[in-house]
């Protein structure tokens, strides 16, 4: 079949044109893979790799200091949920009290804070630098502040609660109270979150903000009916990325409480991290990492399955 001669051009002209344009395509197609191949490797090797590495060793016996390797198929779960293993459903409930706390928190501190910060007021981004700052501090660093901070007899808050003839707390050494220390000390590092608020705030058309003024509305009523509904999808993707954070959470009980007091810290991560490098049950814990990755792989599921009766997109039809 012959090709048909594009408007203007003879057939071997059209032919000539289609080829310089197949021959862009390709080079393209080519240039393409080439400047994401960095990163389809880094996926394959450092991501997709280790994920099905750590399925197999999740079937199987592997300890480090064992000669012999056994697959034990689905053992390791059964284990798990069998209710041999207490410390699991410990670091479990530890976990999900976590998260609980924190995600309400960091969302509607940081929403709040965003909202102070977007206001045009003198200094404004010295204030959202302030505000951003703690985030970029180490871990290892500001862990150890709050561990001073903290500290029930010699910290600067029972200090201060003191002078105040408040009443003081054990915090990070209080089997009731380390979590919801933990907790505060975790909102240290929320400036990234008030970040994309902010970016979120940035992008609201003012003449919505017009219309509520003309209507005689007044500041909450352009919160309820205006910036809200149109942050929604901030607030979406924020809360994603917190509960995922959150049920990440190691280096708060790494550095602060090591599980303790009485394992009431014991979160899901430090206790697979403890199982695969202090008992050396490789194994084990895959099989801890997969439920951990099936737990956030269903939350982030109902969360984006909720999403299309509370996020607003502005392009979406009434």
């Amino acid at each position: 079949m012959g090709i048909p001669a594009l408007e203007g051009h003879s057939a071997l002209e059209t032919q000539a044109l289609r080829k310089r344009k197949h021959a862009r395509e390709r080079k393209a197609l080519f240039y393409g893979l080439l400047f994401t191949s960095p990163a389809i490797l880094g996926f394959l090797i450092f991501t997709l790799g280790p994920m099905i590495a750590s399925f197999y060793l999740s079937l199987t016996d592997y300890n480090v200091f064992k000669s012999n390797t056994t697959f034990i198929g689905f053992d390791n779960y059964a284990k798990l949920f069998s209710g041999e293993d207490d410390l699991f459903y410990q670091s479990l409930g530890t976990t999900f009290y976590f998260v609980v706390l924190r995600v309400p928190a960091v969302i509607i501190i940081s929403f709040f804070m965003a909202l102070l910060l977007n206001m045009n007021v003198k200094g404004r981004s010295v204030f959202r630098t302030i505000i951003y700052l703690p985030s970029i501090v180490p871990a290892v660093a500001s862990s150890m502040i709050w561990l001073w901070l903290l500290n029930p007899d010699l910290g600067l808050v029972n200090s201060v609660l003191q002078k105040l003839h408040l009443p003081t707390s054990n915090w990070l050494f209080g089997e009731s109270s380390v979590i919801p220390s933990i907790v505060l000390t975790s909102l240290w590092g929320i400036g990234g979150t008030v970040i994309i608020f902010l970016a979120g705030l940035s992008g609201i058309p003012k003449q919505y903000y017009e219309a509520i003024d003309v209507d005689g509305g007044n500041w909450f009523h352009k919160l309820r009916h205006i910036t809200i509904p149109m942050v929604t999808p901030t607030i979406f993707f924020n809360t994603i990325m917190t509960i995922i954070g959150s049920f990440q959470v190691f280096s708060e009980a790494y550095i602060l409480t090591q599980g303790g007091p009485n394992n009431k810290s014991l979160f899901f991560v430090f206790y697979l991290w403890r199982t695969a490098f202090r008992d050396t049950e490789m194994g084990y814990a895959s099989a801890l990492a997969w439920v951990l990755f099936i737990i956030i792989l269903i939350f982030t599921v109902i969360i984006f399955k909720t999403s299309k009766s509370w996020v607003h997109y502005e392009g979406d039809k009434a």
